[in-house]
């Protein structure tokens, strides 16, 4: 018997998301791309329960990260003052683990007033098999359940760790200034136990205490959720870093069905789709390959290598720039993707660098098309945030819904250069080898 999800909070839920791929749970929710006082005072006085910030901070140096989230923070606090609504921050970030913590979390307390009791990680995903049980987080697939510190994720060459145990991974990543016997932890046996004792245990979190949270399923964060509003109604603070489930319940937000081939690619309008692929972990391989075997569409494929060469990228780009619109214009359906030999630097700057050169040579393609495609998707956060804001000018969008499971699909606003276009933003980390596959055959 499913769990309904708690009653919608009082106060905005605002979430920082470090990538748009953290959409993926909610429906009829509007994300920004930009956080100018007059936008937060807007969307703070507008009725629903959340709205998304769309940060992009993964793409970026540390430094710049803790940037973005203190003008935030400071902006936040601003239009609070100036409209008088309340409003809790949730800091989304990967299921996966990968991400600026605790430098995002620690940049918003700072610029928020600090007095948080608590910082409480509930790195749960449902969708796309992420589970965390006895402090360990998982990553479930159809070959079973993985400790994440096992999987490719954590072998990231930007965001890389050891541990599974999330205890053990806040102490890891919070370079010994947390001892992992000093993190709180909320346990299955709390969130299925006695209600009572469970809102008495996140009462009693102090002191700036960080605390992760056990989830095996929707119920489990409906739990946490109810005694979060007993704690917050009795004066507790709470910080929150999560993945997408926590942030569905929190706001109270139910699921609904998955969208139809019509909501996305409403039927009658001409030229062909388009893919745009720059997500590089094993998972996007894997679905490109089946893509590209299965469905009706034809590869563009652009050489990493040559982009990195100053004297060749402007050759790259407007070569492909003409194949994809040459085939758009024909009816023809086109995979935009880098090739997959992964290009890695020194260190985790010059990785950055490099994904910034490849995302931006993305983008002047997209940029670069006179033709609207009959729909469009980007595989990967990363690419996916550049494409929304910088090939097609999003500042407001419109979350429909998801696709599939875990994929979300934004309408474009006004502003953009499509509006009304519905944008799938496919993460790199979700769906099956054949999903990718699946959706474009469906959208036909």
């Amino acid at each position: 018997m499913s769990v309904p999800p708690p009653q919608q909070p009082g106060a905005k839920i605002v979430v920082l998301d470090d990538d748009p791929t953290g959409t993926q749970t909610v429906h009829g929710i509007p994300v920004l791309t930009e956080w100018s006082v007059p936008s937060l005072i807007a969307e703070l006085s507008a009725p629903g329960p959340c709205f998304y910030i769309l940060t992009n901070s993964r793409a970026f140096p540390v430094a710049h990260a803790c940037d973005i989230n203190r003008a935030i923070g400071r902006n936040l606090t601003v239009a609070r003052e100036q409209c008088g609504r309340a409003f809790r921050v949730v800091s989304r970030s990967d299921s996966t683990l990968r991400g600026h913590y605790p430098a995002e979390t620690d940049a918003l307390a700072e610029t928020l007033g600090g007095g948080f009791d608590a910082t409480l990680i509930i790195p749960a995903f449902f969708d796309g098999g992420r589970v965390t049980l006895d402090d360990v987080h998982y990553v479930v697939d159809a070959k079973g359940r993985t400790p994440a510190g096992e999987t490719e994720f954590a072998r990231d060459a930007t965001f890389g760790f050891r541990s599974s145990n999330l205890r053990e991974w806040v102490e890891e990543k919070t370079g010994g200034r947390v001892r992992a016997r000093e993190v709180a932890s909320i346990s299955l046996a709390d969130l299925r136990g006695d209600a009572g004792l469970l809102a008495k245990k996140l009462t009693g979190l102090s002191a700036g205490t960080v605390g992760i949270v056990n989830a095996a399923d929707p119920a489990d964060l409906h739990a946490v959720v109810r005694a979060l509003a007993v704690a917050e109604a009795g004066g507790k603070k709470f910080l929150f870093r999560t993945a997408a489930s926590f942030v569905a319940a929190y706001a109270g937000i139910s699921p609904r069905p998955l969208l139809k081939a019509a909501e996305i690619a409403p039927p009658g309008q001409a030229g062909g789709g388009l893919v745009v692929v720059g997500s590089y972990v094993g998972k996007t391989s894997l679905q490109l390959e089946s893509l590209l075997r299965t469905a009706p569409i034809t590869a563009v494929e652009i050489a990493v290598e040559k982009l990195l060469r100053p004297e060749a990228r402007a050759g790259v780009v407007t070569d492909a720039a003409r194949q994809v619109e040459a085939l758009l214009r024909q009816g023809t359906n086109v995979a935009l993707h880098t090739s997959r030999k992964l290009v890695t630097g020194r260190n985790a700057a010059e990785n950055l660098a490099i994904g910034e050169t490849v995302s931006r040579s993305l983008v002047e393609i997209v940029s670069a098309q006179r033709a609207r495609p009959r729909w469009l998707i980007a595989k990967g956060g990363i690419t996916s945030s550049d494409v929304a804001t910088r090939a097609l000018g999003v500042r407001r969008a419109l979350i429909l819904g998801q696709a599939l499971a875990g994929v979300p699909v934004w309408q474009l606003g006004l502003e953009t250069r499509w509006p009304g276009m519905a944008y799938v933003v496919f993460p790199g980390n979700v769906g099956d080898a054949e999903a990718l596959g699946r959706l474009v055959t469906l959208l036909g």
